[in-house]
Parts: C-alpha cells; sequence; structure tokens
C-alpha cells in the first residue's frame, strides 16, 4: 500500500486534464491548476475542459483552482506544463513545495537555451523535491475517457516508484516503474521531433514503406542519444521509447505528427500552427535536440533534418534528398 491519498496537478491543458481523469480513477483526491482563468470557469459552469479538451466530460470529483497555493497540502504533484515553461511554472510553485515532496514530471522535451532535460531543470528550481518522470504513449483524449493505457513511470528511487506506481495505477491505466529517469526524458524528447517528420512523410504521400523507414531510423537515433546522455538501452526500447514512438507517428491525432503533416502539405510553419492552442511540443524542442546532440557527437540526421525545415532553413524536399542521399553504410 502506498500512502499517498492526494494528487495536485499543475497544467490544464489537455494531458494534464487527463491524467487528473486518470488519477481520480487511481482513488486519489485530485486538485487540477490552470494557468488559464477561462479553463477555471469552464470546468466549474460546464464540467469540461473546452478550451483544450473539448468534449470530454470530467469526473465531478476533480476540483479545479487558480491558485497555486491551494497545491500545498497535495502528498504528490504531477508537472504538466509545456517543456518550454517548466522552469518558469516549477519557479513560481517554489513557495509551496515541502522538503521531500514528490514532483512527477510529465513533460516532454529539452530546454532551449541551457539545452536541459526536465529532471535538471527541477533540480536547478526545486533542489527539495523528490523527481520522477511519467512517459509512454498516450494520447490525452484516451486517457480522459478511460480507455486503456501502459506508460511508463521512472524513478531513481524503488521505494518511491513503486508507492507511485500504485498510487496512480487504474484497470484502464497501467504504469510500469524503471529506475531510468535519463532514458524515459531523452524517449519522450525525440520522439516529438521525430513524429513531426513522420507528419511530413505522410502529407508529403511518400507512403508506407518511408514512414516505416522513418520510425525505425528514428528509433536508432533515439537510442544513439539517449545511450550518450547515460541512459540504458532498455529503457528506450520500451514504452517511454519506442512505444511512444510508434503511437506519435501514427495518427494524426498527435499534435506532433499534424504539424508535420501540414508541412509536408506544402503550408508554411505558421499557417500550420494557427488554430492549434496545445503546444506541439517537437516544433519547441528541435532546435535544442539538434543543437544537444552536437553537443554530445550523435548523428541524428532526421531530427536534424526536421529541425532545419522548422527553422526555415530547407524545405521539405530538399530535406528529403539530404536524408536519401546521405553515404551508405552498415545498418548497426
Amino acid at each position: 500500500m502506498n500512502g499517498f491519498k492526494s494528487v495536485g496537478v499543475i497544467g490544464a491543458g489537455a494531458w494534464g486534464t487527463a491524467l487528473a481523469q486518470a488519477t481520480v480513477r487511481a482513488g486519489l483526491k485530485t486538485l487540477l491548476w490552470a494557468r488559464e482563468p477561462e479553463v477555471v470557469e469552464a470546468v466549474r459552469a460546464t464540467g469540461e475542459n473546452t478550451p483544450f479538451l473539448p468534449g470530454v466530460k470530467l469526473d465531478p470529483a476533480i476540483t479545479v483552482t487558480g491558485d497555486m497555493a491551494d497545491l500545498s497540502a497535495c502528498d504528490l504533484i504531477l508537472a504538466v506544463p509545456p517543456a518550454q515553461h517548466m522552469r518558469s511554472t516549477l519557479a513560481a510553485f517554489a513557495g509551496y513545495v515541502r522538503d521531500g515532496l514528490p514532483i512527477v514530471l510529465c513533460a516532454k522535451g529539452v530546454e532551449r537555451g541551457t539545452l536541459k532535460l526536465m529532471t535538471d531543470v527541477l533540480a536547478e528550481t526545486l533542489p527539495q523535491a523528490r523527481p520522477a518522470v511519467l512517459s509512454g504513449p498516450s494520447f490525452a483524449a484516451e486517457v480522459a475517457r478511460g480507455m486503456p493505457c501502459a506508460v511508463t513511470l521512472a524513478c531513481a528511487d524503488p521505494e518511491l516508484g513503486q508507492e507511485l506506481v500504485q498510487a496512480i495505477a487504474s484497470p484502464s491505466f497501467r504504469p510500469y516503474w524503471v529506475d531510468d529517469m535519463i532514458g524515459a526524458e531523452a524517449g519522450g524528447a525525440l520522439k516529438n521531433v521525430l513524429a513531426v517528420g513522420a507528419g511530413i512523410v505522410e502529407g508529403r504521400g511518400l507512403g508506407r514503406s518511408a514512414h516505416a523507414a522513418l520510425i525505425t531510423r528514428g528509433f536508432a537515433e533515439m537510442t544513439r542519444y539517449a545511450v550518450a546522455l547515460g541512459a540504458k538501452p532498455d529503457t528506450v526500447a520500451g514504452l517511454c521509447g519506442l512505444g511512444d514512438l510508434v503511437l506519435t507517428c501514427s495518427s494524426p491525432q498527435s499534435r506532433n505528427m499534424s504539424v508535420g503533416l501540414a508541412l509536408g502539405q506544402g503550408q508554411t510553419l505558421a499557417e500550420a500552427l494557427t488554430g492549434k492552442r496545445s503546444v506541439a511540443e517537437g516544433v519547441e524542442s528541435a532546435p535544442a535536440v539538434r543543437q544537444l546532440a552536437a553537443r554530445l557527437g550523435v548523428e541524428t540526421p532526421i531530427c536534424e533534418a526536421v529541425a532545419a525545415v522548422i527553422a526555415g532553413e530547407i524545405d521539405v524536399d530538399r530535406a528529403i534528398e539530404g536524408l536519401m542521399t546521405r553515404p551508405l553504410k552498415a545498418e548497426r
């Protein structure tokens, strides 16, 4: 048995809202913090997060708030702001954190400028917290509706990791514990960039063979990248790496793939992002992923090509040509 009774979810986008649904189903008293007043008003008035997750009725046991002070009594925290806003959000929460508070990081990406992973950001902003990482193949709308889902819960402390797994598990939400937080983070960061590439392949009509090649070679990039950061290859071969990559590269329901789809069809980045309120993490993280790969001395040609397209340095056709005319080499 675990000692967690209440959870605070910081960030009421689609994924944060879905996780609030999951934790309520797990029997936890759940408090959802939203930065946007219109989200608080919508949930209280309609029982739905209409700005970010329309059409999904929320469990009435979820309490929504716009005041971070309300989170101070929670037994654990799920931090779900976009990766590029993780530092500022955690800093805003600093006055309400007690020593040893478990904080589960649920955003996927590399911080621009610092090239830090989210666990690094947490260590710098809230060093008194106990870190964990939640990652894996999970579409927010499906999790929110209680459809079956399995994820990775990474925590270096085995006892805390098992307690967290027990706390958030339910018949429809199955977490698997690993001790490799870097592996969980690296997989999540790269899969979003690769999903933009998968969308470009789809939007350009390049076929299923090209799609399969992108996923397979993208997984090779993800593994090299993660190992260079100090991760275990087995972690990346699990739900938080390969599993998440397959899901995010296989459906336009993925925000990242949908942006790539639009780019592949000839839209500009600005046009591709028009009307999308939720953040496409791959677009935000691509420059930092490319810079960190260069610092690590790791070859990530697909991620580099995606970053170049997003930055407007090359067009889609040149990116594809560049990948297909690289020097021939052994697969491994």
